[in-house]
């Protein structure tokens, strides 16, 4: 006999994006809405907590109703509410969790509680079936880590960064050369055009499995100091495209030894980083080179959504993964 259908809804507010989607079977985007504050952010150069909080409080009500006029479906036909607990910014993560928790109150609806990273990786899961064991490099504005897993929600960290994440670097040295926020996209659209002709070092050249970019954000600074001291003018197409050569250079360093070396099948890419078009083209060479499989997912579900939330919603919920009503937020949690 079939199995019933399992309807989960994800919600979304770790930092500056709300955002509430239906998922069917952890693998079927029935819909989602999605109300970004990227705007409102540009003139500061970077998120504002409490203004992404007051947002947040403003628009759930009315993304929540977009989300359900959009699966044409009401709260009583979901399952289960999946809401991201941790880690991101406190005071956006408190509005998500009070809006998921009064839902799950009123509809008698299972609370799923969801690890903000674990969402991204299960974003995969809108693309093709994870195929165990993979595995799955996350790479956002605040983490950088190679995570192998053995079946759902087996998650275990073979190595990470020791200092700044790929994203914060990308940030960074997009605010040295003078790009608007966010700058990361910016750097990878501008290293497309340009040559790597700027020497900078690859960090942490060892046998482990961690990162460091501190190293390689600080060379890029110098940089562009003594240039400036020099009164030469950056190369802003080529500096990009050298300080991307190297940053995806040294991740996959590491991923090619941990996929000989763990004999791992599927590499999965998880996070805002992964829409970098010069690291997904790595990425594709480097499986392609050790005749393994590989996932990406489309540019919409590698920023902040719902519904990777409500697909690892749904393989939590399959897990008997159940929150109360005491369920809290937390800024920093560890996946594994």
């Amino acid at each position: 006999m079939q199995e019933k259908d399992i309807y989960i809804l994800g919600v979304e507010s770790s930092c500056d994006e709300t955002s509430f989607s239906i998922v069917k079977n952890g693998k079927i985007e029935i819909a989602t809405a999605t109300s970004s504050q990227i705007d409102i952010h540009k003139e500061y150069g970077g998120v504002v907590p409490e203004i992404a909080s007051r947002n947040h409080i403003k628009n759930i009500t009315i993304v929540l109703d977009e989300c359900l006029q959009k699966a044409n479906m009401k709260m009583e036909d979901v399952d289960a509410i999946a809401i991201t607990y941790g880690p991101g910014l406190i005071g956006s993560l408190l509005i998500g969790l009070e809006a998921a928790k009064t839902l799950s109150f009123i509809y008698n609806k299972p609370l799923i509680p969801v690890h903000h990273i674990a969402g991204h990786i299960y974003a995969n899961s809108l693309v093709k079936p994870l195929q165990f064991p993979l595995l799955a490099i996350v790479v956002s504005g605040g983490h950088t880590e190679l995570i192998k897993m053995t079946d759902h929600y087996n998650f275990k960290k073979l190595g990470g960064t020791l200092d700044d994440a790929i994203g914060e670097c990308y940030d960074k040295v997009a605010r040295v050369i003078d790009l608007p926020y966010p700058g990361g996209p910016k750097i990878d659209k501008l290293a497309t055009s340009g040559e790597a002709t700027y020497d900078l070092p690859v960090p942490l050249r060892n046998d482990d499995y961690n990162f460091s970019f501190s190293g390689l954000k600080s060379a890029v600074i110098n940089l562009v100091h003594n240039e400036k001291q020099r009164n030469r003018e950056i190369n802003k197409e080529d500096l990009a495209a050298s300080f991307q050569k190297v940053a995806v250079e040294s991740i996959i360093i590491k991923v090619r030894k941990a996929i000989k070396n763990e004999n791992l099948k599927h590499i999965i890419v998880a996070g805002g980083v992964a829409a970098s078009s010069g690291l997904r083209e790595a990425i594709y060479n480097l499986a392609k080179e050790l005749n393994v499989d590989v996932s990406i997912p489309p540019i919409k579900y590698c920023t902040d959504n719902a519904a990777m939330i409500a697909s690892a919603g749904y393989y939590a919920y399959k897990d008997g993964r159940i929150a109360d009503l005491y369920l809290n937020s937390k800024s920093t949690d560890n996946l594994c």
